[in-house]
């Protein structure tokens, strides 16, 4: 399936990232796409420097700090739909800087993102993270508890985090806390960290998406300067649900590859495969569950252009961002299964990457706030 850019003319720039990506993908991501799941709890840091020698890790960062320059949300969605066809796991990490990013740009001083976002540019950079979700807190961020008790020169963060992506690997972390304990969203602030003021868990045993480590992070009065707040006392709220809509689109973008990387296998599957005298694709079953598929994912990518478009003119796009992500994900969700439907025991088998998927999609539906979660969402926009 191609992409629909009668509707949306990319501009030469983004043809370029989008063919860099695809061969990135095919040469690099694809062939250790098997081996990376397997490992489990490693993270793999060869394609992560050679992702950041080929200006992935870092093309949506601000050309004026050393980035490609491609801050855009649409932009970043095509990229993302392309890493997550070669494989979700593996291209959401590769992108993971971009996440870090957004808060630093929303609320960060130019010293904070100079700072902060010029390291990484280059072609060695380091990972980074954002530290949100708590063992008691989920989807709801103005319930974390988490405190920054004020100090002289700054503050003391308390407090525990759990599901943070790249935990313990990643060297910079944005770190939400309250000021202001039982006031919710009122009292949220965002703060900046390194690695080695933090304690971690062990690596989280997933059921997919391995290519991302996950730890808990104990903060047992960690110091964090004034200099290292971003924005004012109470801000990180709003800074917080710009992060979301963003990473919402920018993940249902990726959970459009990955559905797309399940209708190619299973479309190839089903034209090579016979049944009954001849080709399964000719089979009405299989054939409607192919046509299903391809439907659900257009119109999934449909609904990620739109919120990014909203978002990059400076829209409210809360609701948008949530119907991207609610479509797309349960999308890749339907697709993996009918991937390994189509495929049938060979799909059950570690022979095909449709299992995995199938794994990896799972996640689509539960991070950045679950498919019940994005529903709330836009049952409250019609409101």
């Amino acid at each position: 399936m191609s992409l629909p850019t009668e509707l949306v003319p990319l501009t030469d720039t983004q043809r370029d990232l989008l063919d860099l990506c695809s061969d990135f993908g095919t040469r690099e991501i694809r062939p250790r796409a098997r081996a990376v799941d397997e490992a489990d709890t490693e993270t793999p840091w060869d394609l992560w420097r050679a992702a950041a020698v080929a200006g992935i890790t870092d093309f949506m960062l601000p050309a004026e700090l050393g980035g490609g320059g491609c801050t855009d949300v649409f932009t970043q969605c095509l990229v993302q739909e392309e890493l997550g066809f070669a494989d979700a796991a593996i291209g959401n990490l590769l992108t993971a800087n971009g996440f870090f990013a957004d808060p630093v740009l929303e609320l960060g001083t130019p010293d904070q993102r100079e700072r902060w976002l010029r390291p990484l540019t280059g072609a060695d950079p380091p990972m980074t993270a954002l530290a949100v979700t708590e063992p008691g807190t989920g989807s709801d961020a103005a319930a974390i508890t988490t405190r920054a008790d004020r100090v002289p020169g700054g503050y003391r963060l308390t407090g525990q985090k759990a599901w943070i992506s790249n935990g313990g690997v990643a060297e910079f972390y944005v770190i939400f806390a309250t000021v202001a304990p039982g006031t919710r969203s009122k009292g949220v602030t965002a703060f900046l960290a390194r690695k080695d003021a933090l304690e971690f868990g062990a690596p989280m045993r997933k059921m997919g998406q391995r290519a991302i480590v996950n730890t808990e992070i104990f903060l047992d009065g960690v110091y964090v300067p004034d200099e290292d707040r971003l924005g004012a006392e109470g801000q990180g709220f709003a800074g917080l649900m710009r992060t979301f809509d963003i990473s919402r689109t920018v993940l249902a973008a990726s959970a459009t590859g990955l559905a797309r990387a399940c209708l190619d296998l299973a479309t190839g599957y089903a034209r090579e495969r016979a049944a009954f005298g001849k080709p399964i694709i000719e089979h009405q079953a299989v054939a409607f569950r192919l046509a299903d598929m391809a439907t659900r994912i257009e119109a999934a990518r449909l609904l990620v252009w739109r919120a990014a478009r909203r978002l990059d003119a400076g829209l409210p796009s809360t609701t948008e961002a949530a119907m991207a992500k609610l479509t797309a994900s349960e999308t890749a969700m339907f697709c993996s299964w009918a991937a390994v439907q189509t495929l049938g025991g060979w799909g059950y088998s570690r022979e095909f990457l449709a299992e995995k998927w199938m794994r990896d999609a799972k996640l689509e539906e539960i991070e950045e706030g679950t498919s019940d979660i994005q529903r709330l969402v836009i049952a409250r926009g019609l409101r």
